[in-house]
């Protein structure tokens, strides 16, 4: 079986848990051999954990709203047991042997990836962000990480 691997070259890590010890959140920016960038969010139990009690929180300002825990994912969330570089590499090199890497990731680049040259793949080709959420999350990282 021949795969369609997307070989990452550049991993960007984004911390979002600038105010907690132990980050719980991250957005995760990948360049790959051919230029194509892709991002996915990494978070740990402990984050959707804050997220549960945050909407449980939220549900106690209302009266006639039931008091749950839940958390709401719009999209897509790849949970790890903590954020850290060596566990978010590791994690990416499974999910592209796996083959599910772009399903994962959204890409955000131009760059068109065709399927029909590649019929052995099992995965589909994730969600391609727009030009302009593509300038946000290149231009306007707070905090990143380089693996160079």
């Amino acid at each position: 079986m021949v795969t369609s691997l997307q070989i990452p070259v550049k991993v960007w890590i984004e911390l979002h848990d600038g105010d907690q010890e132990v980050p719980t959140s991250c957005d995760v920016i990948v360049q790959t051999e051919t230029d194509t960038i892709y991002t996915a969010h990494f978070v740990t139990l402990a984050y959707l954990r804050r997220q549960m009690d945050l909407s449980y929180a939220v549900s106690q300002q209302f009266e006639d709203t039931p008091r749950v825990r839940y958390a709401a994912l719009e999209t897509p969330h790849i949970v790890i047991d903590e954020i850290d570089r060596d566990v978010i590499e590791d994690t990416l090199d499974n999910l592209i042997e796996l083959d599910v890497f772009e399903s994962l990731f959204t890409q955000v680049t131009e760059d068109e990836i065709n399927d029909e040259t590649d019929p052995d793949r099992t995965a589909r080709v994730g969600t391609r962000a727009t030009q302009e959420v593509a300038a946000v999350v290149l231009s306007d990282v707070l905090v990143v990480e380089d693996d160079n």
